[in-house]
């Protein structure tokens, strides 16, 4: 009787310890403390520049969102943003226009020491303005890095000559070639091209339109840049932030940068030392197309004012 009353005391117990040391062990949700972690990605939307008709029928530089990585599927893939009814021609922003017939195929490429090879099929040249087809391509893909020269094919043969127009083509093109080409020759010799950048707007977007200026001028390039750019009086919808006093006073190349001097007439506010963004792009991205230099420092008055990374502009 006694070790059964004892057993039951044990058992009892036994279930009470039990029930006391599953309330200390479960956590309970009120007091239970849980940490967070949000991991953040930077993610860089890749982008590349491509030259698409606007309004006014000018080939003109927009940055296009790109999908590919290796140089040679940039290529393909800006190629086929060019095209109407593309794959891509979600893509193409308003009030532009695209340049190659949507027949038009890569039939081949091949990238070696710089110098894109690029074969197409006949489409390429079913257009009523060849040379705007060819400075379309050469100055899109000589973009991308390391890719500074371009070699077209039709169907295997070397394209050196335009069917239509019986314009001659250089074998190996690139920006040299030019763009939206404005002739101001008096003379045939002495022959100068200096490509320089204005600015155009549709609604509220702002973008830039390459001209290239062929005359006798004997100048350096970057004072015929900043002349044109300051010149009050420009035609055909370009345009120019640059105020119309604005002097170079001096300008020099270290490595690969640009060193441009001006008078305090650059500035947008002289009291912040600002100088408009469209200036800047204006300035660099002619520079780039003119010189072999990545960088260009702006000093007012040899003060230094701001840095750009060509390439780092979008």
């Amino acid at each position: 009787m006694i070790k059964n009353i004892l057993k039951k005391k044990l058992i009892v117990s036994s279930i009470i310890l039990l029930l006391v040391l599953s309330l200390y062990l479960v956590p309970n949700n009120k007091s239970l403390n849980i940490e967070e972690k949000v991991e953040y990605v930077n993610y860089e939307i890749k982008k590349t520049e491509v030259y698409l008709l606007d309004k006014d029928n000018y080939l003109s530089r927009v940055m296009i969102p790109i999908n590919s990585d290796k140089n040679i599927d940039i290529a393909s893939e800006a190629i086929e943003i060019l095209k109407c009814n593309g794959k891509y021609k979600d893509k193409i922003p308003n009030n532009f226009k695209c340049v190659l017939n949507s027949k038009t195929k890569i039939l081949d490429t091949e990238l070696k020491d710089n110098t894109l090879k690029i074969d197409f099929n006949e489409a390429l040249l079913d257009t009523d303005n060849e040379i705007k087809v060819i400075e379309s391509i050469v100055y899109t893909l000589t973009y991308i890095n390391n890719i500074d020269n371009i070699i077209i094919y039709i169907n295997g043969d070397l394209l050196t000559k335009l069917p239509k127009s019986n314009i001659t083509l250089p074998t190996t093109l690139n920006r040299n070639i030019g763009i939206n080409k404005k002739y101001e020759l008096v003379s045939n010799t002495n022959i100068k091209k200096t490509t320089i950048y204005y600015t155009n707007t549709y609604d509220d977007y702002t973008y830039y339109v390459p001209v290239t200026l062929i005359n006798n001028d004997s100048r350096d390039k970057i004072e015929i840049i900043i002349d044109e750019l300051s010149n009050k009086i420009l035609s055909n919808n370009l345009n120019s932030y640059l105020n119309s006093d604005t002097k170079l006073i001096n300008s020099n190349i270290e490595n690969d940068t640009m060193y441009v001097n001006f008078n305090e007439n650059i500035l947008n506010d002289f009291n912040d030392n600002n100088i408009l963004e469209e200036v800047i792009y204006t300035i660099s991205l002619s520079i780039n197309d003119n010189y072999e230099v990545n960088n260009v420092f702006f000093s007012v008055n040899d003060k230094e004012i701001v840095k750009t990374t060509i390439k780092s502009l979008e």
